[in-house]
């Protein structure tokens, strides 16, 4: 499914209805360059499951945990690391997570649970696109019906 989003309300759109339709259990892959609106649209999703107060960026600390209604979710951002055995000092196997959004997850390669969906963004000339491609029959289900949810931002949602 390839996204065009003309703004950054329309990045937040999509969180939201990531959001609104996602599965109980998932793992989400966001990738893209600096400035290409990842952490616009982690935080747009935690909003919209419903996390209160401050949502910080995890640039500096890798990882900031959220509790959800319905378990807790796991923002990481892994540009720092150098490879996945750094995974390990951030005690990410004595938990459960029931939503990882992970920010350069490729640094963290087989150090974390397979992807339901990848979210990959990009800087187009007129604003952003967003390509999600279902990883798993979990990412596959959650992508059937955002497709078929009217919250899709702008009328250039298409599936691919």
């Amino acid at each position: 499914m390839r996204i065009l989003l003309s703004d950054s309300e329309a990045t937040e759109a999509l969180g939201r209805a990531l959001a609104a339709t996602r599965p109980a259990q998932a793992v989400v892959h966001l990738q893209g360059d600096l400035g290409a609106g990842k952490s616009t649209l982690a935080r747009a999703m935690l909003r919209a499951l419903g996390v209160q107060g401050a949502i910080r960026s995890p640039t500096y600390t890798l990882v900031e945990r959220y509790p959800l209604e319905q378990g807790e979710a796991w923002h990481l951002d892994l540009y720092r690391i150098g490879d996945a055995g750094e995974l390990e000092f951030l005690g990410l196997d004595d938990a459960v997570a029931t939503l990882w959004l992970v920010e350069w997850p490729e640094r963290g390669s087989g150090g974390m649970p397979p992807a339901d969906l990848r979210i990959e963004l990009a800087v187009e000339a007129l604003g952003r696109s967003a390509v999600l491609i279902a990883l798993s029959e979990e990412g596959s289900r959650w992508l059937e019906v955002l497709a078929d949810n009217r919250q899709l931002p702008g009328p250039s949602a298409a599936v691919m």
